[in-house]
């Protein structure tokens, strides 16, 4: 990946819940992405890029959790444990959250209700243009669901992405969700590297 001033880095959601084993919805291979992650920052800064984060921030209570009737387990709920970055990853940039009403955030650029399926941007699509940027690169947890969703919209949105394939993990709910998912980001026009 070639990284200059019109290149934005988004690491996305690299949280206790998905990264530490004794999180909530721990993925797969997830305490492996803080330090590759860093690398990848690195490189982008020295390369004059802007580095930004994903976080996932839900509210005790959202129709995106089991027990309101959602998919998911219990995670990442704001000021807990499970929300944090993990301790292994540098997190030096902006950091957009999402989910923060109780709604769906797979994706760092939108936000679904759960209920009526309206979206609303999270306002990185804006923060990237106003540093001028143009291309993205991705890395973070999970592969199936908010990096695919969040290369899905970057490329939705007007930015080259590329998508660094050995950053990410995948949940992998059913086998083979996380090569579908590469799959349908390839097939989205993004470059995975």
């Amino acid at each position: 990946m070639e990284y200059d001033e019109r290149t934005a880095l988004l690491i996305v959601d690299v949280q206790n819940d998905f990264a530490h084993p004794d999180g909530s919805l721990y993925v797969a291979g997830g305490e492996q992405v803080p330090a590759l992650a860093n690398a990848a920052a690195e490189e982008a800064r020295a390369g004059g890029a802007l580095v930004a984060y994903t976080q996932d921030w839900h509210p005790p209570d959202t129709p995106h959790f089991e027990k309101d009737g959602g998919i998911w387990p219990v995670h990442c709920v704001r000021d807990t444990w499970g929300a944090e970055f993990h301790a292994g990853l540098v997190v030096d940039g902006e950091v957009v959250r999402k989910g923060t009403g109780g709604e769906d955030g797979y994706s760092g650029f939108t936000v679904r209700d759960p209920a009526t399926g309206a979206e609303r941007p999270t306002g990185l699509a804006e923060l990237l243009r106003a540093h001028g940027v143009t291309k993205v690169a991705v890395a973070g947890i999970a592969t199936d669901y908010c990096v695919k969703e969040s290369v899905l919209d970057a490329t939705r949105e007007g930015f080259e992405v590329a998508v660094l394939a050995d950053a990410i993990r995948a949940v992998d709910l059913a086998p083979g969700d996380g090569a579908r998912a590469v799959a349908a980001m390839a097939g989205a026009g993004a470059h995975v590297l």
